[in-house]
């Protein structure tokens, strides 16, 4: 059976996955939620809120599974110039108790005259959260984590990428990485614990908006990025 064929029939597979470990992760969630604050200690505390943002993580991997497969079947995706610099802080405000629950911040870089892109604002906002996921994970405790927006002028394209400060990552990782992820999620050897899944679902997503992820390697983390296309419309927004 040739590559191709495996990797389609792994697809609907995943799928029923995501939808088993969907029903499991809310009831935990729930059940968390329910827990009476004041019959814990603020240690206890602290640890149920962080058990409650870990379901809610495994939850957006479920539903990018499903989203994925949609991307499979041949669904077209809407296309709309979005502000990036809105939408990172948007993630930024909604991940702040994640990441204060792990001693780490997310930042974003204000730009003095805000970009817009051309995207589909759910697979961006899918693949932005994913970044963050992973950077929290992997960053050194007490440091930051950095959304940035670049104009990468001549090529036409608008760069939104996640700054980590975590293991470093080899030379030809990302070149194996890409050649692979076509077929299969690859682990991200740097980061042992990474399946490489979230990127390949990145991917699938840029894809589908006409645009690419890529990596920038740092001797204290990475950055990992999405390209898509500028847009020449105005912006509104002060």
């Amino acid at each position: 059976m040739n590559q191709e064929g495996t990797h389609g029939e792994h697809v609907p597979a995943i799928v029923a996955a995501a939808h088993e470990l969907k029903a499991p992760l809310a009831l935990v969630r729930q059940q968390l939620l329910r827990l009476d604050s004041s019959d814990v200690s603020s240690a206890q505390q602290r640890l149920i809120q962080q058990a409650v943002m870990t379901t809610e993580r495994g939850l957006r991997l479920t539903s990018n599974l499903t989203r994925a497969a949609r991307i499979e079947e041949g669904a077209l995706f809407t296309l709309e110039p979005i502000n990036p610099e809105q939408m990172c802080r948007d993630i930024a405000t909604e991940l702040a108790p994640l990441f204060e629950a792990h001693g780490r911040t997310l930042q974003v870089h204000q730009r003095k005259h805000p970009l817009l892109l051309v995207a589909n604002r759910d697979l961006l906002r899918r693949i932005l959260l994913g970044f963050s996921d992973n950077a929290l994970h992997y960053s050194e405790p007490g440091s930051p984590v950095h959304m940035q927006i670049t104009a990468l002028k001549q090529a036409g394209v608008v760069r939104v990428g996640v700054r980590d400060y975590g293991p470093a990552l080899s030379s030809d990782l990302w070149k194996t990485l890409q050649k692979k992820m076509k077929l299969a999620p690859q682990p991200v050897h740097a980061r042992p614990e990474s399946s490489g899944l979230g990127l390949m679902l990145a991917q699938q997503f840029a894809e589908a908006m006409n645009g690419e992820i890529g990596v920038v390697r740092h001797k204290d983390g990475a950055t990992f990025y999405v390209d898509l296309q500028a847009s020449t419309q105005l912006s509104f927004l002060s």
